[in-house]
């Protein structure tokens, strides 16, 4: 069905009202666009005019946005950075092939981005945009065509293909060890212990996996694991780390581990999209690649340490 014109406002108008909104200032909207007072005053009125409702309250030398006016800057505000991410995609590669796609921080900069280049060189028609997200989203809401996650297969309205599994290993500093000697799984509770917000519970399954009491288990938050690597590095406490993401603090001996006891995690990392990106092509193809690239790698931590 065809959208009546009167509900579909000029990319001026609704940049000056959006403008307007943020700034909550006519004068401010002005001088962003380049615009005059009045020149941004009339299009916010034939804004109104067109959609047939009041976006602002306006008192004396001051507007406010109405209720109504709140929740539509908004929506307009995410569709004008959805028009500006595609025009950038675009003009990235104008022979169309782009990727854009959501990163766990961590992930993306120390597995992925050093084998990105191998991809590129092997697809030069395909480009890949990176963006950080640490949990699920809605792919609506968001101009992304898929995400690398970690957790289950649960995402709503989602395909997700498994890409492979990891191993966490409590590590810390060399004076941390050397400071509380750790024997047992029980004795790490004797240290400070660092947790990341995106896996509150890591520590009380790690303890209970290794049958020690996991009540009351406190210590510093990170958002990171790359930070949590860091703070432990710094001797803060001990972090359940990844220990394919530590090997190079691991080998130059910034970490150790305090406890030579593993445990694998409950949840994988996984390739996620939307059902309607099913056969866009570019994603199809990093697909097989992605997916190639994370056997390849299981099977060689694997037989290493077979």
């Amino acid at each position: 069905m065809k959208t009546p014109r009167r509900f579909l406002p000029s990319l001026s108008l609704l940049q000056a009202f959006e403008a307007a909104a943020r700034l909550q200032s006519i004068t401010g909207a002005a001088q962003e666009l380049s615009l005059t007072q009045s020149a941004v005053s009339r299009q916010i009125r034939a804004l109104e005019e067109q959609l047939g409702t009041c976006l602002f309250h306006r008192e004396k030398q001051t507007i406010r946005l109405t209720l109504g006016g709140a929740s539509y800057a908004r929506e307009v505000r995410e569709a004008l950075q959805k028009i500006s991410q595609a025009s950038m995609n675009l003009r990235a590669n104008p022979h169309g092939g782009t990727l854009s796609l959501a990163i766990l921080p961590t992930f993306g900069t120390r597995w992925l981005a050093p084998r990105l280049p191998g991809f590129l060189a092997a697809n030069p028609g395909i480009t890949i945009n990176l963006v950080t997200r640490l949990t699920q989203f809605d792919f609506r809401n968001e101009a992304v065509d898929a995400a690398i996650h970690f957790g289950r297969t649960d995402w709503p309205g989602a395909d997700c293909v498994y890409l492979m599994g990891e191993d966490v290993v409590p590590a810390c500093a060399p004076e941390v060890l050397e400071r509380y000697r750790f024997g047992t799984a029980a004795d790490l509770r004797t240290a400070p212990l660092l947790h990341l917000t995106s896996r509150p519970d890591a520590w009380e399954r790690y303890f209970l996996r290794h049958d020690v009491d996991a009540q009351n288990v406190h210590g510093m938050l990170f958002d990171q694991f790359a930070t949590a690597a860091q703070a432990a590095a710094a001797g803060l406490g001990v972090a359940l780390l990844p220990t394919f993401l530590i090997d190079d603090e691991i080998a130059a001996g910034r970490l150790v581990r305090a406890l030579d006891a593993p445990m694998r995690s409950e949840e994988a990392y996984y390739l996620c999209w939307p059902h309607d990106q099913d056969s866009y092509e570019p994603l199809q193809v990093f697909c097989k690649w992605l997916t190639a690239e994370t056997r390849a790698f299981e099977a060689a931590r694997a037989a290493a340490a077979g």
